[in-house]
């Protein structure tokens, strides 16, 4: 990890996951961040305060001065790092609509297993 860098914790074994990781890679400001896979990291700790298992269940950011992040904060803290999505990231983490988005994160979370097996099927996998 680079420090002074926004760090993305990712699971790349889910394929919803990797196509928006990929869409996040691609944009302006994404070289000013860095992307870990952490299903290819061995098992046990990502990072200090990070385990894999951890990391493969829900989102995590680590912004450049050491925070971790996760769910909903992950997510604006990740589009506040992107100049396209820097608003976006800003309005996210408002105090508000950041506990609404993490509801509707949480809501997400059971229903990912779910929607993984669905895009694999459909992309023939």
């Amino acid at each position: 990890m680079a420090e002074d860098k926004t760090t993305v914790f990712f699971d790349g074994s889910c394929p919803m996951c990797r196509s928006e990781i990929a869409v996040y890679q691609r944009m302006r400001g994404a070289d000013g961040v860095a992307f870990v896979d952490v299903s290819t990291c061995p098992a046990g700790q990502i990072a200090p305060d990070l385990t894999q298992k951890d990391a493969m269940a829900r989102f995590h950011v680590r912004t450049g001065d050491g925070r971790l992040m996760s769910g909903a904060a992950a997510f604006a803290t990740l589009w506040q790092a992107l100049p396209g999505l820097r608003l976006a990231g800003r309005v996210a983490g408002l105090p508000g609509i950041r506990h609404g988005l993490e509801v509707a994160y949480r809501g997400f979370l059971p229903l990912r297993p779910w929607m993984q097996r669905r895009f694999r099927q459909r992309a023939g996998q």
